[in-house]
């Protein structure tokens, strides 16, 4: 495996009533705070007026940014950075889930800028070497956002959807309570925990690269985790141990752990940033439907070994099965996971989404190399091909 040197910086308060901290923990940002959040959900449950009653108690001049869009948009950083810019914010404070804190990030780089468009900075036309801090209180389960550097940001305007890694931009505290994801809807619990499985998947576990045992089967337990929890809270909402588990598996699927020493694409990652750049799709339903289309395009005799081995010790797969078996099986089992068991609809047509933009997507997805290298080696026209066993 490669060398690697690890580093997370973020500070975590996991459980119950831990918000009691965050105005103290703010406050040794700054005394200027931008409020970031989504389409109103904490205001719903309560927590909005428990985060801005901390801030108050801690003196903190508060500027707000509410409707960051699911798929964060380049315009919202814009103006989120036009705050920060006019009014000096210190610090930022997502609370939400991937997306608010995803924007975040973002805005937190572009207030840094000398120019005024985020874009510049997602495409790399310009760069910035530091960011605003960021405090984060998450509401969702999913993109493991709160404990990493990076982000992704969508203009719909050029229908593409970037992810890139900003310096510092790390949070610096983030608050994980289960409680305030106890009203996440059946349907996005189902497609947050398929987001938190992909990433392994995606970044660490399908690789043609030397790995750490050791971490493999780290990976491997995280992955049992969400399949052992997420029925559990797409069928009720309110089970603590469930959504507990759930959120600190999110946190560890990203945080940098599970892939040290693996360098590749996230193949699948890659793809479903087209369908969401131009369908506006939930990120991990998109991913639910990629999957197994997948696997079974990259299998082989090559490949095939790993994912039967995925099949044993994460899906109950029956060992004896030979690898060729063994591996279909697993396909198999994931797909019913996926859409039996988390009950997500299985094709891109369930989404109204035909194959009028897949050239466009797979060429856009494979970037400027044109390939996307990671399990296996994939072309434009093997992207085409995934795309179309979807419909």
């Amino acid at each position: 495996m490669n060398n690697f040197i690890f580093v997370n910086p973020t500070k975590i308060y996991f459980g119950k009533d831990q918000l009691q901290s965050l105005g103290a923990e703010v406050a040794r940002f700054g005394k200027k705070v931008l409020f970031a959040y989504g389409g109103g959900s904490i205001k719903r449950i309560g927590l909005y007026d428990r985060v801005v009653a901390q801030l108050a108690a801690a003196g903190l001049t508060v500027f707000e940014l509410p409707g960051v869009e699911p798929n964060p948009r380049h315009t919202t950083v814009n103006k989120g950075a036009e705050i920060c810019k006019r009014e000096g914010v210190d610090v930022l404070l997502a609370v939400g889930g991937g997306s608010t804190i995803d924007a975040c990030k973002a805005i937190a780089a572009t207030a840094k800028y000398e120019g005024t468009d985020s874009w510049d900075l997602m495409t790399g036309k310009a760069s910035v070497t530091d960011t605003l801090p960021i405090v984060t209180v998450l509401t969702l389960a999913a993109t493991g956002s709160e404990m990493d550097g990076g982000c992704v940001i969508s203009n719909v305007g050029t229908n593409d959807k970037l992810g890139i890694f900003f310096p510092n931009a790390h949070p610096r505290v983030s608050f994980l309570d289960p409680t305030n994801t106890f009203t996440v809807s059946p349907y996005q619990t189902a497609s947050g925990s398929v987001d938190i499985m992909s990433h392994i998947f995606d970044v660490a576990y399908f690789s043609r690269e030397d790995e750490m045992d050791m971490l493999r089967r780290i990976q491997e337990e995280v992955l049992s985790t969400v399949v052992k929890f997420a029925p559990v809270a797409v069928k009720d909402g309110n089970d603590y141990e469930a959504r507990a588990n759930l959120m600190w598996a999110a946190s560890w699927a990203l945080n940098g752990f599970l892939f040290d020493g693996i360098v590749q694409d996230a193949a699948c990652h890659a793809i479903e940033h087209e369908l969401s750049a131009f369908y506006d799709i939930t990120h991990g339903h998109g991913l639910a439907i990629l999957t197994p289309r997948w696997l079974t395009y990259v299998l082989s005799d090559e490949t095939a070994p790993l994912i039967k081995r995925f099949g044993e010790r994460v899906m109950g797969v029956d060992p004896s099965l030979g690898p060729m078996e063994g591996a279909k099986a697993a396909i198999a089992a994931l797909e019913e996971f996926f859409f039996g068991t988390l009950g997500l609809k299985s094709r891109l047509s369930d989404l109204g989404i035909d194959d009028t933009h897949f050239a466009t997507m797979a060429k856009k997805a494979c970037g400027e190399k044109g390939t996307l290298d990671s399990f296996t080696t994939l072309t434009p026209a093997d992207v085409e091909a995934i795309f179309r066993m979807c419909l």
